[in-house]
């Protein structure tokens, strides 16, 4: 049996050594992640080819320029587990199709991010770095936690560097003795800590302190090896302050916003359209503008790309649409959210952790997008599906 496995395993390594590597290369970068993990049970030599650092990068290059987005949910009930799916518009524009496939079981871990095929994740008390498709993961060493702290996780990747870096900012609370039980002081200033975890490294950094509150979840954008985030210089005022954190200098600062932004209510949450730094807004017509910055860090260049009118998905049920109003009212931003724009050109949005609609901005119209086993809430990145083994950069 072992001359066997032998004979087997040469004669494919033979066969592989007589192709040029671009022709290996140009056939196995555009296959299916799961495609090319089943075959490194083929044997010896399709594992490590499968693992080569040049067709992992060539992979994620051509998975990333594909015709469409791609997607991980996360059901948000831990009755569920916290299961994964994977979600690919591929096909969509061509066919019509929308591939949703569940994925296999990692640990009852919740999903802070995604980068590069790679997912940030964490439970009570560790945060783990992980790739959904080949399972491998990374447990990151543990950042001590203070007594009433709120903290917000993101996760980069620099272009430059080389290097993948974990940010989280902890919100410290005062403690105050109220009537006879220990409770959290209220106070007007923001005061946050950040700490800085390359990975790789053994241990956490302190990099200072931060004047905003970075402490309610909200989706990041990651452009020009920059993070960015929504925040506000105090609890008094419901005015939103874009900023970023550039991944190589490890330096915060404030990004210009367009003149429109004079209201209160105005940028409610980020995302990258194209490449470009993008917010979403609301105004007192109850549409939501999409802002693109075509000119990193031109305030000139911000420009209002699109419109999208008021819709309420018809399969939100009667608890569902009194809860959307609610949010409308108080914070519009958690209502609708901008998840990207196709290939041809409609958008995709997500309507309260509920469902998934097409916008077509020529027509104005709406289509709802369902699927078998799609949870009932849920969280859900932008995920590129890649062969990454957290060790090898992709870019």
């Amino acid at each position: 049996m072992s001359k066997l496995v032998k004979t087997s395993e040469q004669q494919t390594s033979n066969m592989m050594e007589k192709l040029p590597q671009e022709i290996i290369l140009g056939i196995l970068s555009r296959l299916p992640p799961t495609s090319l993990l089943q075959s490194m049970l083929v044997c010896r030599a399709w594992r490590r080819l499968i693992r080569d650092p040049l067709l992992v990068a060539t992979h994620f290059s051509h998975m990333a320029d594909k015709d469409g987005p791609s997607f991980i949910f996360q059901s948000n009930r831990p009755s569920s587990s916290y299961q994964l799916f994977f979600i690919d518009f591929s096909d969509f524009h061509s066919q019509g199709k929308v591939m949703f496939k569940k994925l296999p079981d990692l640990m009852s871990i919740y999903l802070v991010d995604s980068c590069n095929g790679l997912l940030c994740m964490r439970d009570a008390r560790w945060i783990y770095i992980c790739n959904p498709f080949t399972r491998v993961y990374l447990q990151l060493p543990k950042l001590v936690n203070y007594p009433a702290q709120v903290g917000h996780i993101a996760f980069g990747f620099h272009q430059t560097t080389k290097q993948y870096k974990v940010i989280q900012v902890v919100h410290l609370r005062q403690l105050v003795l109220l009537r006879g039980r220990i409770d959290v002081a209220t106070s007007t200033l923001v005061q946050s800590q950040v700490h800085v975890l390359t990975i790789g490294d053994p241990s956490w950094r302190h990099i200072g302190t931060l004047p905003y509150d970075l402490t309610r979840p909200m989706p990041k954008a990651l452009v020009n090896g920059r993070l960015h985030w929504l925040s506000k210089p105090n609890n008094d005022t419901t005015a939103s302050i874009l900023i970023s954190f550039d991944l190589e200098t490890e330096q915060f600062q404030e990004v210009a916003k367009p003149d429109c932004c004079g209201s209160n209510r105005c940028f409610h949450h980020l995302m990258v359209l194209r490449g470009f730094l993008s917010a979403g807004a609301y105004h007192d017509n109850d549409e939501l503008e999409v802002w693109v910055m075509k000119e990193y860090g031109i305030k000139e260049s911000w420009i209002k790309e699109f419109t999208i009118g008021n819709h309420l998905p018809p399969t939100l049920q009667q608890n569902d649409l009194l809860h959307f109003n609610m949010a409308k009212a108080r914070f519009p931003n958690s209502s609708v959210r901008v998840l990207c724009i196709l290939r041809n050109d409609e958008i995709l949005l997500e309507y309260l952790n509920r469902v998934v609609v097409v916008f077509d901005p020529r027509h104005g119209t709406f289509k709802e997008l369902t699927f078998d086993a799609m949870p009932h809430w849920y969280k859900i990145v932008v995920h590129v599906g890649s062969l990454n083994w957290i060790h090898i950069p992709v870019c």
